[in-house]
């Protein structure tokens, strides 16, 4: 049975594995990012499990700043609880519960805390594979982003409400 809740300290291990299992080095948080995030807004983590083990999850921070930038990754402390906009840093699925429907409910279960919490809406940024998939929860491209994280091609997204 899956089960979705927020972070805490304790998850960090695990949220690093799964970080790095997502994503490709020069891409991934390390544990010392993630316990930073972890430790300024649990409440921006959801985490989802099959009974006790970690399969997934998505983060990201409130903000004012309408786009994401890379110095968000790095500098916890940039977080505005009362901010207008949530951004989401990574949605993360381990390989073996992809195409399942395991990322859609952490995206919807964001989403929907982004709502009913009064944000102007969600912003992301992903590789260009993946533009489609942000569009079916009603995100759009905005092009190109500033971003050079990881030495890739980054696309800024933004759902608002």
């Amino acid at each position: 049975m899956y089960t979705i809740r927020k972070a805490e300290a304790s998850d960090i291990p695990s949220l690093a594995a799964v970080e790095a299992e997502c994503f490709p080095p020069a891409e991934a948080a390390d544990e010392a990012a993630i316990s930073a995030r972890v430790s300024v807004y649990p409440d921006c983590f959801r985490l989802l499990f099959d009974d006790d083990r970690l399969i997934g999850f998505v983060d990201g921070f409130v903000t004012d700043l309408p786009d994401l930038t890379d110095e968000m990754y790095e500098k916890a402390e940039m977080h505005n609880p009362s901010g207008a906009w949530q951004m989401i840093f990574g949605l993360n699925v381990i390989p073996s519960y992809r195409r399942q429907g395991c990322a859609a409910q952490l995206m919807n279960e964001m989403i929907r805390t982004a709502w009913e919490e009064g944000r102007r809406g969600l912003v992301l940024t992903c590789k260009d594979h993946l533009v489609h998939y942000y569009a079916s929860f009603g995100f759009k491209n905005e092009g190109v982003s500033g971003s050079v994280h990881g030495g890739v091609v980054w696309y800024q997204m933004r759902l608002s409400f």
